[in-house]
């Protein structure tokens, strides 16, 4: 059964023009899922930002819209694609937690045990890893300035700015652009201060996604992520991987898997070589309803 016949079955009939959606989060990074291979809907960009709006919508930090794999997708075997849209209603290219949200409620559809999930910027690996946790491979991880994409060439490995306590950054790309920067104290960052001078700085063209990351020992790490278009979330997987990937280009990690801990959770980091991480990490269920 499709994810919208059982939505369709689960909320009461009779609300013509709205559609039926799945709220779910990963570590609290909440997203409202349309499912729109059965039941599409128009998305403007006042529609996802009211829908994101705590006080106006359902709640959420990201809308996110199921569909058929295009053409390309099809060829690399993708089971449906994914798309993501910020609480400005602008589109992303990725998302860890959004992927693992939407892989699971795939998964349990097809009644599969691994799939494919197309996004804007590739062919997702996705498997369950649990009853309500998922592994996705993300990357490759990219640093060249073109890709993050950065306004002019710097030295992404030693970014030259700075903003506070946060100095000596990377900039890394895993199908979204982001800047991590290591400070000896988390809690003693004010991140909602600092975090927005990097992320709107001329260098980043397209905004960027700044992490402050811990390192807690040879294996772990602690992450705060203020996210595009200006939040401070609970938890990032994307954010995950390039912290842990960072950390270990630094030589402040030892090996390939980190436990990396954000506000909403742990989640599990695999380097693999050429620049891929698995990362793997709960999903939960929030709420069904018509909107």
């Amino acid at each position: 059964m499709l994810l919208s016949d059982y939505l369709a079955q689960a909320v009461p009939p009779g609300l013509p023009g709205l559609k039926p959606f799945i709220k779910m989060h990963g570590l609290r990074n909440h997203f409202v899922i349309f499912d729109q291979r059965v039941h599409p809907r128009a998305l403007p960009v006042a529609d996802i930002v009211r829908l994101c709006d705590v006080e106006a919508g359902v709640g959420a930090e990201q809308v996110l819209t199921i569909e058929a794999p295009t053409p390309a997708g099809t060829a690399g075997g993708s089971y449906a694609r994914m798309r993501i849209f910020n609480i400005d209603g602008r589109e992303a290219g990725a998302c860890g937690n959004a992927t693992r949200c939407v892989a699971h409620i795939l998964l349990e559809e097809s009644g599969r045990d691994e799939l494919v999930l197309e996004r804007g910027g590739g062919l997702l690996a996705c498997r369950r890893a649990g009853p309500m946790a998922v592994a996705v491979t993300f990357g490759p991880i990219v640093m060249g300035w073109e890709q993050i994409p950065l306004a002019r060439e710097a030295n992404t490995a030693h970014l030259p700015l700075a903003s506070g306590p946060l100095r000596d950054g990377l900039a890394l790309n895993i199908g979204n652009p982001h800047a991590v920067f290591f400070v000896r104290d988390l809690d003693a960052v004010d991140v909602r201060a600092v975090a927005p001078v990097i992320q709107n700085d001329p260098l980043f063209p397209e905004g960027v996604n700044v992490g402050v990351a811990e390192v807690v020992d040879s294996a772990t790490l602690r992450l705060k992520v203020w996210e595009r278009p200006g939040i401070l979330t609970k938890a990032c997987g994307t954010g995950a991987c390039v912290a842990a990937y960072a950390a270990r280009l630094r030589g402040l990690v030892d090996g390939n898997s980190i436990t990396v801990h954000l506000a909403g959770g742990a989640l599990s980091v695999e380097l693999l070589p050429d620049g891929y991480a698995v990362m793997t990490g709960p999903v939960a269920l929030c709420c069904l309803g018509y909107a």
